[in-house]
């Protein structure tokens, strides 16, 4: 396998998906986790190559995707009623990752700094509002191993930082007030004619936002991606995510109910011998609980340089 078989971040990306304060549901009776229903991570957003890490030096990474949120699930799974509800998110997000020469318990040290800027348009009812700028950006460490050519994983920890624009109530926030820490492990099987399989689990251990004295249960969800490969770099299939809060709200906008969801869809990837590689996805939310519902369509992109 040569080396762009192997091109892939550390770790996904933990971006804010930064939707802001859902004001027809300040309450928190609606939807768990807190100010929006969404989690900080924007769910789906990786696939194939997942569990491979790149070889040593330092590396490019640009995701951008296009998010939309028309409907908010209650507990059961019913569709709330919310006059002209609708979040629509665009993401681009630089990522540089480096990966040193070092070995640490048998595995590549890397280190990873994301940087999200966001445009973010919210509307409820007959209030509207549009934001662009930086999200909760994320950083950490991560351990990459390579058990053969064909086999590879990752196993880090993210951290989440608080510095997205954020103002209690308001719509379009960009960042969530609050601290996440990430713990993460992905696998990666791949070969260029066959089966390739993914798949990146992750647990959210969320801080207080003290703004709001409300802090989001805890949550664990994966990506995954399952397709074919069809040779001249290229592979075909199926992917998406899994979340479950595992962790009721605590404070006063906590929610009834703990969220959960499945996204599924069809991705593409194509890597070539000169180091580039590019996946992309389309997902649409189901089985959706005290959340909000819609769909996405995400994009990766390795630049070799």
């Amino acid at each position: 396998m040569n080396e762009v078989e192997t091109v892939q971040t550390i770790k996904k990306p933990s971006i804010a998906i930064a939707c802001g304060a859902l004001i027809a549901l300040s309450s928190g009776t609606a939807v768990a986790i807190e100010a929006n229903g969404l989690p900080i991570y924007p769910d789906g957003l990786e696939s194939y190559m997942s569990g491979a890490l790149p070889g040593p030096g330092v590396h490019l990474l640009l995701y951008s995707g296009a998010m939309r949120y028309n409907s908010v699930r209650d507990q059961d799974g019913k569709s709330l009623a919310i006059p002209n509800f609708k979040v629509d998110v665009g993401l681009i997000a630089p990522r540089v990752v480096w990966v040193t020469p070092h070995q640490v318990a048998g595995g590549q040290l890397a280190f990873h700094a994301l940087f999200p800027l966001l445009t973010v348009k919210e509307t409820v009812g007959n209030q509207s509002k549009r934001r662009q700028g930086l999200g909760d950006m994320a950083f950490g460490p991560a351990l990459g191993y390579h058990f053969s050519n064909t086999a590879h994983a990752i196993v880090g920890i993210d951290f989440m930082a608080p510095t997205g624009r954020y103002k209690q109530n308001e719509l379009a926030n960009l960042g969530r007030n609050y601290w996440t820490i990430q713990p993460a492990v992905a696998f990666t099987y791949t070969q260029p004619r066959g089966i390739n399989f993914d798949i990146k689990a992750m647990v959210d251990f969320n801080l207080r936002n003290h703004d709001t004295h409300t802090r989001s249960g805890n949550a664990f969800h994966a990506d995954y991606a399952l397709g074919y490969g069809l040779g001249n770099g290229w592979v075909a299939g199926l992917g998406g995510y899994v979340y479950q809060q595992f962790q009721h709200d605590s404070g006063p906008q906590a929610g009834d109910g703990k969220a959960r969801a499945f996204g599924i869809g069809p991705n593409l990837r194509y890597a070539n011998s000169q180091g580039w590689l590019f996946t992309a996805k389309w997902q649409q939310d189901v089985g959706v609980r005290s959340r909000p519902k819609g769909h996405q369509f995400l994009v990766k992109a390795a630049i070799p340089f």
